[in-house]
């Protein structure tokens, strides 16, 4: 029975999957690696030495990422009442590390751009081991997730080899050039990052062209829950910094690191261990384009309201 026939026999996201043959995992894990590899290349020991020096913002940020975020997931799928898939997508995409995106919009908003570096670094060295047993842990007590992944047999040690080999190596891979080879990787992080990330693009466009019939008839089952989960992601991360009277640029990095996730990470785990189930390659394809849109808009309102703030020059 095609994905098309399961639409019509039993309307259940949970009974489809998204295509995606093995030359396009090989070319994904390859990206998903070059991403990584692009923002270690940008990332400096010195970074690390800097959040030390900041240890407020960086805990609490790391509370926000790998505690808070992943909770109030959990909460938001109970009371959105989505299916089992939908459900384990939108958790799985708050597990994820953030990404260099969150640094760009940082930047374009006016924020703490050192803050949001030294935060990325530390958040994907985290996220390494947090994030299998975030998900394992808040994917095994829900309610209808659960039983997917009691069917499918997840092992979270299998989870932490592949974001290890995806994620952990080509991140330390990258910070040891940034080190050994400063002006080559200053150079490099420029081009690497960008390349990458449009490859994502293109592999998520490819994929959803695939299937595009699914896409179309599913689209609305997800594109709610990611709009509210990823409001409320931004929310979260602006909302402690706030609580914490930290200063406006630092809120501002605060907003995106916690908002910001890397779905691309996401979107490579669902096709490994999952086989591509309908609801959450669905959520972690749709949140890799609607995040950033989403954090973009963000990042241009704030810079128009930051530079309608500053008093005009004197003049001469």
């Amino acid at each position: 029975m095609n994905p098309i026939d399961l639409i019509a026999a039993n309307g259940d996201v949970d009974a489809i999957r998204i295509s995606f043959d093995e030359n396009s995992m090989v070319i994904l894990r390859a990206v998903i690696a070059l991403i990584m590899f692009g923002i270690a290349l940008g990332t400096t020991i010195d970074d690390f030495r800097q959040a030390i020096r900041r240890p407020l913002a960086i805990s609490i940020a790391i509370a926000a990422q790998f505690i808070l975020l992943p909770a109030i997931t959990f909460v938001l799928t109970l009371i959105l009442g989505v299916r089992g898939s939908v459900a384990l997508g939108m958790i799985l995409v708050a597990c994820c590390p953030p990404g260099n995106v969150s640094n760009i919009v940082t930047h374009l908003s006016g924020g703490d751009v050192a803050l949001s570096v030294s935060m990325t670094a530390v958040g994907n060295l985290l996220a390494i081991f947090l994030m299998p047993l975030n998900f394992a842990l808040w994917g095994g007590l829900h309610p209808t997730g659960s039983e997917i992944m009691r069917a499918i047999d997840l092992d979270a040690i299998d989870m932490l080899s592949e974001v290890l080999l995806v994620i952990g190596v080509p991140f330390v891979l990258g910070i040891g050039v940034a080190h050994l080879f400063p002006k080559f990787a200053a150079k490099g992080s420029k081009i690497v990052g960008p390349v990458a990330f449009a490859a994502l693009g293109g592999l998520i466009l490819v994929s959803l062209l695939g299937n595009w019939a699914l896409f179309v008839a599913w689209i609305g089952v997800v594109a709610i829950a990611v709009a509210i989960h990823d409001g409320l992601a931004l929310s979260l991360g602006y909302g402690i910094a706030r609580a914490f009277n930290l200063p406006v640029p630092q809120r501002k990095a605060m907003t995106f690191e916690v908002g910001v996730r890397n779905a691309g990470l996401g979107l490579l785990l669902v096709f490994t261990f999952f086989d591509g189930l309908g609801g959450m390659a669905l959520v972690a394809a749709w949140w890799g384009i609607w995040d950033i849109i989403a954090a973009l808009a963000v990042a241009k309102i704030w810079r128009r309201r930051t530079l309608s703030s500053e008093p005009a020059p004197a003049p001469a």
